[in-house]
This record gives C-alpha cells, structure tokens and sequence, in this order.
C-alpha cells in the first residue's frame, strides 16, 4: 500500500507543496492556468510538480516514458524525495514544463505563442520518433530531460556557477572544451578542442547547455558504446567516466561535487522509489 508523502519546498517567495512520488498515469490537462495547454495537448502527466504535456497523437508510452526518466534524474537514489529541492523549487517557480509530439514536424509546428502569451515560457521540446525506451537505439528522453533541468534548474539556482553566459564556472570549463572563448561558433575549431559543437542557430548559452549535457551523460556511461562514439565524434570526444575525469577535469570536479546532489546514475526507464511503501 502507498501512502500519500508531502514535500515541501522552501523557496525565495514562499512554501510550495507537491505531493509524490509520482505514479506516471496520463490524465487530462489540468484546468486552471494550465488550461491554456488544452488548445494543443490532450495528455498530461505531473513529475514532482514539473508537467509534461502530450499532444493527442503521441503515444502514451513515449511521455510516461520521458516521465519517467524526469523522476529519476530528479530523485537519483529513488529514495522517493527529490534530490535537490532547490533546483525543484526553481524549476517549479519558473513553470518549467516538457512538451511531447509525434514527430518533429509536429515539434516544430506548435503555435509557441499560445501558451508563452499565458505566462509559459521555459518549456522543453521533445518527440515520440526520437524517445526510444529499451536500449536498442539511443534514447534522446536522456538529453532533453536533462536539458530542461539544467537549463530552467541549476543555471537558475546556481547562477555564478552554472549559469550559461561567460564567466560562470560552467563558462569556463566550456571555454577549456572548445579551445577558447566563441561568442559565435568558429568556422573551424582549435586543434584540441574536444567540444566541437557546429550547429550555427546554437548561440553561447546553448553551447553551455549542450556541453554540460555531454559531461554528465558521458560520466553516466551513456556515450561510451561503440557505435555511439563514432556517432558522436564531431562533436564530443570524452565519451566515457574516465576520460572526462582525465582529460576535462575541471568540469568532473564540478558535476561531481555533492553539493549540487546532480545524477549519479543514469536513467534506465524504471523508477522504484521506497519511500511511502509498506513492505
């Protein structure tokens, strides 16, 4: 029998409640503020109090799924308690939200001022042909939901250290990674440089978000199978522990100190939280 756990949630403008851990089913978009998402989503699922949002042709399975991954990155040790309330208590503060459809196509077609006009402004991007739970192709739920942490969470409670704009830590060691200082992505990187990001629409603050996605998943063990390494190798060369902690060993100190409690398991797609369960 599960019984019913609160957390609460001390932030900068007062107490915030959420019930958990999750129990991953799909209900319908809330009413409320979150009613303006009814206009394109029909499926919803409340992670810790961070939403996701499903369109009416994304299969259930791909966002419980994404749900799922959101849980255990949030509560790492699934003890059932979220890990860093302080990055929560952000992430909940800014309506930090993740959005799923069927394909790309549809990704890119949503009307964003629908909801952005309502107030909702830090959402996630993310689509069904790309989410891939099992294991036999890689699974980009382990990007975009950590992309959404990272990014509305940690740079936003962290800001000196992992803020994405120049002169934060994080800056810094991307600077190391791609072999200077780049406001604009260099036509052509310095030799050494084993970040080497080419996409031109990415501007400084997303190269900070795509490099510290890199460093951690690579300490996680997601990058290091073969086939996954020559993917990724106009982009990354650190694919493993090992070689981050070696040849990056500013930004391992970093992701590795305790103090900002980030994962140190890497999502598998099955969250067991103990808290709250009678054995």
């Amino acid at each position: 029998m599960r019984c019913l756990a609160i957390f609460i949630l001390l932030g900068g403008f007062g107490i915030t409640l959420i019930a958990g851990p999750p129990d991953f089913k799909i209900q319908p978009i809330p009413s409320g503020k979150y009613s303006i998402f009814k206009k394109q989503f029909t499926q919803h699922i409340d992670v810790f109090g961070i939403h996701l949002f499903g369109t009416a042709k994304t299969p259930p399975e791909k966002l419980r799924h994404a749900a799922i991954v959101m849980a255990e990155y949030l509560d790492n040790d699934e003890d059932g308690q979220p890990d860093n309330p302080k990055v929560l208590s952000t992430m909940i503060k800014r309506d930090a939200f993740l959005m799923m459809t069927e394909n790309e196509r549809a990704l890119d077609r949503l009307d964003h001022d629908v909801f952005q006009d309502a107030g909702f402004h830090h959402g996630q991007g993310q689509f069904a042909t790309e989410t891939n739970p099992g294991g036999k192709q890689f699974d980009a739920t382990l990007e975009e939901v950590l992309h959404l942490i990272t990014h509305e969470g940690y740079a936003n409670t962290y800001p000196q250290i992992f803020g994405e704009r120049p002169g934060t830590e994080l800056a810094k060691c991307l600077d190391r990674a791609r072999g200077g200082h780049f406001k604009r992505v260099p036509r052509r990187y310095p030799k050494g440089a084993w970040f080497t990001y080419d996409d031109r629409t990415c501007d400084y603050g997303c190269q900070c978000t795509e490099y510290l996605y890199w460093a951690i998943t690579s300490v996680l063990g997601a990058q290091k199978a073969k086939h996954r390494r020559e993917n990724i190798r106009h982009e990354w060369r650190l694919y493993s522990k090992e070689l981050v902690r070696t040849g990056d060993p500013h930004i391992y100190k970093l992701i590795t100190a305790p103090k900002y409690k980030l994962p140190t398991r890497l999502p598998d797609g099955k969250y067991r939280p103990q808290q709250g369960l009678e054995r």
